[in-house]
């Protein structure tokens, strides 16, 4: 199979051909005087047949206008792409632009849920009241707060450093409203929290209320009992207990 390409340059340069440009000349001198011969006949004709003459300068007005006419519809249909045979543009067929309200509309925000409540300690485990107890120290302060609680924590959940450096040890105690921590509870904290954790303040943080026997041995040993109403406010207001 063969393709169609361009002929080989033979690499010779084209000579200068004076018969050629003589032809040229010659063909261009022809032109001219039959362009001049048809020009004094027709003005000639014009005075001869001055209403022929003009009906035929209407006629060639005409035909220009129309080959105008064709070239400006040739035009517009090769800018609004190829059609099908036969079809042919009308008003109708043509999109209108869309006002320019619509382009400048702008469209309504997508409508965001509401955010969820937060959680309620009592509503927390064991393990996420203790962080959050931990995430209370840090908030106020504290240099550090880690949970230590587990098997063998001997008392202490959350152990902390404040501010100016006193050394803070917390049991947490997430009982329903009708479980209250009793003096038992405070007795085995009390037993550990400075002989063992060197706590120089001592805290027990629960979700319900303490025994008026629990509050009284705290009273003695210098713990301090943060009962649930205590713990909203300290959550809610952002004042260390410790420090009042």
């Amino acid at each position: 199979m063969t393709t169609a390409g361009r002929r080989p340059h033979s690499g010779r340069p084209y000579a200068f051909s004076l018969r050629r440009l003589s032809l040229c000349f010659g063909l261009i001198a022809l032109v001219l005087l039959a362009a001049g011969t048809a020009l004094k006949a027709g003005v000639r004709a014009a005075d001869d047949h001055p209403v022929a003459a003009v009906a035929l300068g209407l006629l060639a007005l005409a035909a220009a206008v129309l080959v105008r006419r064709r070239r400006v519809r040739v035009t517009r249909t090769a800018a609004l792409g190829p059609s099908a045979p036969g079809d042919v543009l009308t008003p109708d067929a043509i999109v209108p632009a869309a006002p320019m309200e619509e382009l400048l509309e702008v469209e309504e925000p997508l409508e965001v849920e509401e955010p969820l409540e937060e959680v309620g300690f009592e509503a927390m485990s064991a393990e996420e009241f203790e962080q959050a107890v931990a995430d209370l120290c840090r908030r106020d302060g504290c240099r550090t707060a880690e949970v230590v609680g587990g098997a063998g924590d001997l008392g202490a959940d959350v152990l902390a450093v404040t501010q100016d450096g006193q050394r803070l040890v917390i049991q947490c105690k997430r009982y329903d409203a009708a479980h209250k921590v009793g003096s038992q509870d405070l007795q085995r904290f009390g037993g550990t929290c400075f002989a063992v954790h060197d706590a120089h303040i001592a805290a027990v943080v629960t979700t319900s209320e303490f025994t008026e026997p629990a509050l009284e041995y705290a009273a003695q040993c210098g713990i301090l009992c943060l009962d649930g109403q205590a713990l909203a406010t300290w959550a809610s207001t952002g004042s260390a207990p410790w420090t009042e």
